[in-house]
């Protein structure tokens, strides 16, 4: 089959990576660029080679050279740039954290199921191929049943008052930027919580600089999360009755794990971690007519968001612009 032929809306570090690393994919080539500003996109498309630029997400919603388009702005934005481009009939990849709140996820869903256009969350974590080899073994019995997850993910990085990790303008915070990644590590291995308690240390902004997050599980199962500015950290570990696996450092772009069991340890390594494999993932499913991906299905995403909302309300971080564009 011909490429997928992707759009890129916003021009910043991660869409520079995508961009870079989609050729990869192999089923997959951008051919447009959007951006608020027409500069902007002109020298994005410039310095990567891209055919198109437009000066307004609106022009590359209604490119009928875009199969599909790669919403990378902050995700305090996008509510507003995926519904735009799914009311233009455009499928979509939208980065994470996939919107603010549950509500505004419900709602892209909607849209997207009553068009009937392809929705995905860029969760790559999900698509790696160490992480399916990890759940391949949980699947087979390697480690026993699972009782605990650990994952940790901080930056060593202190962050000013009007950056995007801090703003809460921009989505602010720690836990919709960092411990997304934790959450979806925790709802791979088991599911929706029956339990949720955090507690956090907040900016004066009101966002969240450090949070700490127990999930308790039907089964018994307990999840330990935490994520947070000013301390580097990137392991996990899953805790099963007759092992345990542990990611070293990166688990969130795992390329290598081990495994314990029996007094011993395996070593397991897969290719090197890349964003073109959530890419290829989406023009998979796009070729193939899906809705959704079987990797990262929407109902995983509608479950990460809801125990994103119950961890916000405890420790009491609300976003200004939050709902305000759902209509």
């Amino acid at each position: 089959m011909s490429a997928v032929r992707w759009g890129i809306l916003a021009t910043g570090g991660i869409a520079t990576r995508f961009v870079t690393e989609l050729p990869q994919a192999g089923n997959g080539v951008v051919t447009a660029v959007g951006s608020r500003s027409r500069d902007t996109a002109e020298a994005f498309a410039a310095k990567h080679d891209i055919p198109k630029a437009h000066g307004s997400w609106a022009d590359l919603a209604n490119d009928p050279e875009v199969d599909i388009i790669y919403v990378a702005t902050p995700h305090s934005h996008h509510h507003e740039a995926a519904l735009l481009c799914l009311r233009s009939g455009k499928p979509l990849l939208v980065e994470k954290a996939f919107t603010l709140d549950l509500a505004q996820a419900q709602d892209l869903v909607s849209v997207a199921r009553e068009r009937q256009l392809f929705l995905m969350e860029a969760m790559w974590t999900r698509t790696l191929p160490a992480i399916h080899k990890m759940l391949d073994l949980v699947a087979d019995g390697a480690i026993g049943d699972v009782t605990l997850v650990d994952a940790s993910f901080g930056l060593a990085a202190r962050f000013e008052a009007d950056h995007r990790l801090r703003n809460p303008l921009l989505g602010g915070g720690a836990l919709l930027d960092l411990g997304v990644y934790p959450v979806h590590f925790a709802h791979l291995l088991l599911g929706p919580p029956r339990f949720t308690r955090a507690w956090a240390h907040l900016y004066p902004e009101g966002t969240d600089e450090r949070t700490g997050i127990v999930l308790g599980y039907e089964d018994g199962a307990v999840a330990s999360l935490y994520c947070g500015a000013g301390s580097d950290v990137r392991s996990a570990s899953v805790v099963g009755t007759k092992g345990r696996i542990e990611f070293d450092y990166g688990f969130h772009n795992a390329s290598s794990f081990t495994l314990h069991r029996d007094g011993g340890k395996e070593e397991f390594t897969a290719a090197p971690s890349s964003l073109h494999f959530q890419a290829a993932e989406a023009g998979r499913c796009l070729q193939a007519g899906l809705l959704e991906s079987p990797m990262v299905p929407l109902q995983s995403t509608l479950d990460v968001m809801a125990t994103l909302d119950a961890i916000r309300s405890q420790i009491g971080v609300v976003y200004p612009n939050m709902g305000r564009e759902i209509k």
